[in-house]
């Protein structure tokens, strides 16, 4: 058994659409393709014993111990696969509960899906699952202690931290996307120019001299000194010979820490002697030059919260510590300690487990104790000098017993200091007594305060601090999002796309869009390529200067990734027809209908899906959607489009030569075809569905009628505009038509256009994709016999996998099927067959070039184009 084919979804997928982070495997099941699980002696036995907590899966039985019940009874090592990738990244906290199998067309192979929190994670879990099943299947011993740390390694390095998590969880309670910037903590919030940004707790609104402030501790404390509030007293140093004066002046206890320090790191507390002093010196200069001498205030710590400049909860936190019961060692009360399930590794869990690290050492040595001391029934021993949680402290929440003196002082700490987010460390007896009545004092101020002492306290009420800083960032009615319009299906999917992006710019937009030749931005090409992917969906998202996407989604981007948002307001299909059947296991028109229809599943409930109701299996999808519905077609008096008038639906439609928005019983005209470019005097029929389809999306988008004509009419197909979709040039003897159609359904559509010229003669210059199938090139063939007078077969310059002769045979012989009279010619070179086809153009024929390179091909026949006007110039 083998992975063949791994592929990672981030947004809305062919797999599922509720589910947007999946895995999807292609596993080489090889002999075990004839084995099922029931058939491998002991091996549900031994299963069981390496994951006992799989016996909460339910798999197709929906109920605990499903899974377990189908491999008793029999089912595939795929299905085994998948459930371990599951379970293993549960087991390193993080639950991942949704997962398929499906046979895949290959024999011996199969499709297995499942969820991921993690993408490196889910990943590393795929690979770590076939070998566990490897290893169950012949009985032997594996250590699965070592995946397991191993993806415990990844989700401290990749996984949101707590008080991350805690804010995009808010922000997506509210309908507000995010897009995570790198593989750490920096979060944006909305889109385009809506958009805001986190990391950690720092927002785009954190001003950075706040920051700077807050992380100089001489400066923050001289700051808070001078307006009146209580700091202990201290003295920075920089050289070890400066320490017995700032001991001489302050006395014992002491608190030394770093000067730039933060999170409690190189911080030591209760020193009480020149020794622990200067060892104290020594650890906080490992984190800063400048360190800061103390008194030590004797009491609790507190952390106070403030947002927004308003006091939203208190914390007393408690060092990482055991309690004695007089036979237990200090080894075994930790050991004890970390079994609590509150506790994990890292971020994971609401509690951190206690390490015996180097400072943990250091304690129990000055206390004349080891780690196999026994200490007395119901002492305390604190293993930790700060109370941080990250170390293995515990929090309990004190928000309702915090002193008004105490809240207002911190909330005028977070305007001295200048932060929207701010953590004020305090050490006093009694929080809910004034601080200076209680003789406490303010020991630090954060700049980027850890959220989880509050949101998951180890006692008392956990507060949700996170929705203070998403109204501070999002304030009621400011918007999140920008409008985006999705469009996919086989043909017409870029010249829909650009005319909705042009439409868009004529209403004053700053739009972003992406299509098959590049992204634009306010219509500058930024990127240049097949642009349709997730990847390329998220550029324009991330674009401060977008108010509006139009966003192309073709059928490669959504194998490989999905879609790169998880939600858009119009979703458009133009048509499913005939294109790359054979590839990314999709085999039938069925299935690619089904990838198409992730577009218009995703539209939000009170967007639209925009469905071509002439093509059967793109009306079909109407059924499968959670949103509102309008449809176009090029039959006003099509059934489908009179009954969903009937019911007060939405319509575009073609009649008696005008492009009409059907509504209820109304017709709303909005410019004759003919008078509108991208129709060539009305014959480019195929065209007139894509401009229903955008006319649709500029309704529904509530641009006024009189605008959405404009658009349609200063739309010029050209080159610059349209490259590659119908490029007309006009020779002094003959035209030239060049465009980028590559499958059947293309090739007929322009078939179809040129049959209404009046031309002499037709000469293509033709192709098939070498990734198609062999009844594919037959088609292309077959039609180009019916289409043209004369066929010039060319190759494209990436063959995909195959020979020559494999792709010409069969075109060559769907030309000789249908046409065996007409002339053929086999010029492989693309360049080398339209130098041919231009230099022997007959006078009135139209030569249509249906390019793989359409800059190239542009700009050949325009270097032509020049030399034969200077020729007529000449005569």
């Amino acid at each position: 058994m083998k992975i063949i084919d791994l592929r990672v979804m981030r947004g809305p997928n062919y797999w599922s659409v509720k589910h947007p982070k999946l895995i999807v495997l292609k596993l080489d099941l090889e002999q075990l393709s004839q084995l099922s699980t029931d058939e491998v002696p002991h091996f549900l036995a031994r299963l069981q014993k390496m994951f006992p907590d799989m016996q909460r899966h339910r798999a197709a039985e929906g109920v605990e111990g499903g899974f377990f019940k189908s491999v008793e009874e029999g089912t595939t090592f795929g299905h085994v696969v998948q459930h371990v990738a599951l379970e293993l990244q549960t087991m390193a906290g993080m639950e991942s509960g949704y997962g398929r199998c499906y046979p895949a067309p290959e024999e011996g192979h199969q499709a297995v899906v499942y969820s991921y929190q993690e993408e490196r994670a889910g990943e590393y879990a795929a690979y770590a699952a076939v070998r566990i099943t490897k290893a169950l299947i012949a009985g032997e011993k594996y250590k699965l202690e070592e995946d397991i740390s191993r993806l415990h390694d990844i989700r401290e390095d990749e996984y949101f931290g707590p008080s991350t998590y805690s804010i995009v969880s808010e922000a997506v309670s509210r309908g507000i996307p995010y897009i995570r910037l790198n593989r750490h903590s920096l979060i944006q919030l909305g889109y385009g120019v809506h958009q805001k940004r986190i990391q950690a707790t720092m927002t785009s609104s954190t001003a950075c001299f706040a920051v700077e402030i807050a992380g100089d501790k001489k400066a923050t404390k001289d700051i808070l000194e001078e307006a009146g509030i209580p700091v202990p007293k201290g003295r920075t140093i920089y050289e070890p010979d400066e320490l017995k004066k700032a001991i001489n002046w302050l006395g014992f206890p002491l608190v030394i820490k770093p000067l730039d320090g933060n999170h409690g790191k190189g911080a030591t507390i209760n020193i009480t002697t020149l020794k622990d002093a200067q060892k104290g010196f020594s650890e906080a200069k490992k984190f800063s030059d400048g360190v800061m001498v103390e008194q030590f205030i004797q009491g609790f710590d507190f952390r106070l919260l403030v947002i927004n400049g308003k006091f939203v909860a208190a914390a007393k936190r408690t060092p990482a510590k055991v309690t004695g019961d007089g036979v237990s060692t200090i080894k075994q009360l930790i050991d004890k300690e970390n079994k609590d399930p509150r506790r994990g590794i890292g971020h994971e869990k609401a509690l951190t487990k206690i390490k015996l690290d180097k400072h943990t050492a250091n304690i129990l040595k000055s206390l004349n104790l080891t780690t196999q001391s026994v200490i007395a029934a119901g002492e305390d021993l604190y293993l930790k000098s700060t109370a941080n949680i990250s170390t293995g402290g515990t929090a309990t929440d004190v928000t309702d017993l915090v002193d008004p003196y105490n809240i207002l002082m911190a909330e005028r700490i977070a305007g001295l200091i200048g932060l929207d987010i701010c953590g004020i460390d305090v050490m006093t007896t009694d929080i809910a007594i004034p601080l200076n009545e209680a003789r406490g004092a303010v020991l630090e101020v954060n700049a980027a305060p850890g959220f989880r002492m509050h949101i998951s306290p180890t006692y008392g009420l956990p507060r949700n601090v996170a929705e203070p800083v998403v109204d501070m960032l999002f304030p009621h009615s400011m918007p999140a999002r920008v409008p985006i319009i999705a469009v996919t299906g086989t043909n017409g999917k870029t010249t829909t796309t650009r005319l909705i992006a042009h439409m868009v710019k004529h209403k004053g937009f700053q739009v972003g869009y992406t299509t098959t030749e590049g992204i634009y931005i306010q219509d500058k090409l930024l990127e240049k390529g097949d642009t349709t992917g997730s990847y390329s969906a998220q550029f324009v998202l991330k674009d401060p200067t977008v108010n509006f996407a139009v966003l192309e989604c073709a059928r490669g981007g959504l194998l490989r990734s999905g879609l790169g948002f998880e939600q858009c307001d119009i979703g458009i299909i133009t048509n499913v027809s005939s294109d790359h059947l054979g590839l990314g296991d999709i085999h039938t028109l069925e299935e690619l209908a089904l990838l198409k229809a992730v577009v218009p599943k995703s539209v939000s409930k009170d967007g639209y899906a925009v469905l071509n109701a002439d093509d059967d299996l793109v009306y079909a999808m109407a059924e499968e959607v959670d949103c509102k519905v309008a449809f176009f077609s090029m039959n006003e008096d099509n059934p489908r489009i009179l009954k969903h008038i009937a019911k007060g639906g939405l319509a575009a439609v073609f009649e008696n030569g005008y492009i009409s928005i059907f509504k209820n019983s109304y017709k709303i005209r909005i410019d004759r075809v003919a008078d509108v470019p991208l129709t060539f005097g009305g014959k480019a029929k195929f065209n007139i569905e894509n401009i229903l389809a955008a006319a649709l999306a500029g309704y529904i988008s509530h641009f006024e009628i009189e605008d959405i004509k404009t658009s349609l009419r200063t739309f010029i197909p050209s080159p610059s505009k349209t490259p590659g979709r119908m490029n007309l040039f006009k020779f002094p003897t003959f035209e030239v038509l060049v465009d980028y159609a590559h499958n059947v359904g293309g090739l007929k559509a322009i078939g179809e256009y040129m049959s209404e010229l009046d031309v002499t003669k037709k000469i293509g210059i033709v192709a098939a994709v070498g990734d198609r199938r062999q009844e594919d090139f037959y088609e292309i063939g077959r039609v180009s016999g019916d289409i043209f007078d004369e066929i010039i077969v060319r190759l494209d310059s990436d063959l995909r996998g195959r020979t020559a002769d494999e792709i010409l045979g069969p075109v060559l012989r769907g030309i000789e099927d249908t046409a065996p009279n007409k002339p053929v010619r086999q010029i492989p070179e693309e360049m080398r067959a339209i130098a041919y086809a231009l230099e022997n153009a007959e006078e009135g024929s139209l030569v249509a070039i249906f390019t793989e390179d359409v800059h190239e091909s542009v700009k050949m026949v325009e270097s032509f184009k020049v030399i034969q006007d200077r020729k007529v110039f000449a005569e």
